[in-house]
């Protein structure tokens, strides 16, 4: 009878000590989430700062062509010059990298990650969101020849038109207005007003931004043109005005993402191309 009563006991102990390591292991589990928690909610809302760079100088550019969908290699000048932005920009530590699918955006974002301490083998994500105006039938055509039209469109000639200066929104409804006429069923897309721009630009970085920022903070390299670049600072920004004479291939424009927010920064900036220039010597 007393080995009966002493072998419940053992049995009743060992019930309890099972129970005992199940709550002390609940209570660790319960530990560990709350820890992994708050890690993740630090993480999250990192600002993401985007380094906006205007593609190299193109065949087209030197050709002084339209160049919008229509595409053409880096000539080898706007090759060097990208080639000292990347110099210029090689220790920040980029944790992604994005390019418009135009291969003249896509060649300039490869050659800045090439200069790149730590982001040299990043893999570039193409958007074609974040491609240039599209100009309809005056793709590949001479640019004075568009310019030419809009300029007799609003009762001007081409010096006055140029004078006053072009805002993006002008410029692009413009050319849309103009293209309506020209354009071909099957042959050309039809060029993009300004709403349909704007609105494809800022999906663009919104959701890379929204996306970007749940994992803490980043440095993100985004390759685009420049007029989409000025119309994304445009479409964010109040009182943006474009610089005279348009971005400069290479040049650098910084908009950062925090919490819901953009706030700009340098546009147009050629200090990282002069400082690799500077260094290449």
């Amino acid at each position: 009878m007393k080995n009966k009563w002493l072998k419940l006991a053992v049995v009743a102990c060992g019930m309890l000590v099972m129970v005992g390591c199940g709550n002390s292991s609940s209570a660790g589990d319960s530990s560990d989430s709350k820890n992994t928690s708050s890690e993740t909610a630090k993480k999250e809302n990192g600002q993401v700062t985007f380094y906006i760079v205007r593609h190299g100088k193109t065949m087209l550019n030197t050709t002084d062509r339209v160049q919008g969908w229509s595409d053409a290699v880096l000539t080898p000048a706007g090759e060097e010059v990208v080639t000292d932005a990347g110099k210029g920009m090689q220790d920040i530590n980029f944790t992604s990298a994005y390019s418009s699918d135009s291969g003249r955006a896509i060649q300039t974002a490869q050659m800045i990650l090439d200069e790149n301490k730590d982001s040299s083998k990043l893999q570039i994500k193409t958007d074609p969101r974040f491609r240039e105006f599209n100009f309809g039938s005056y793709e590949g055509d001479l640019n004075e020849t568009m310019w030419t039209d809009i300029a007799k469109s609003q009762g001007k000639t081409l010096e006055e038109w140029t004078n006053e200066g072009v805002s993006p929104k002008n410029f692009a409804n413009s050319v849309a207005a103009l293209d309506k006429d020209r354009v071909e069923d099957g042959v050309n897309w039809p060029a993009e007003d300004y709403v349909t721009i704007e609105a494809r630009l800022k999906a663009g970085l919104t959701e890379i931004a929204e996306k970007e920022s749940k994992s803490g903070d980043h440095n993100v390299l985004l390759v685009s043109h420049g007029l989409s670049i000025s119309a994304l600072i445009d479409t964010l920004f109040d009182g943006f005005t474009l610089p005279t004479g348009g971005l400069k291939n290479a040049s650098v424009s910084i908009i950062t993402y925090k919490d819901g927010e953009f706030t700009l920064g340098e546009v147009n900036d050629l200090s990282y191309l002069e400082k690799g220039a500077t260094e290449s010597k």
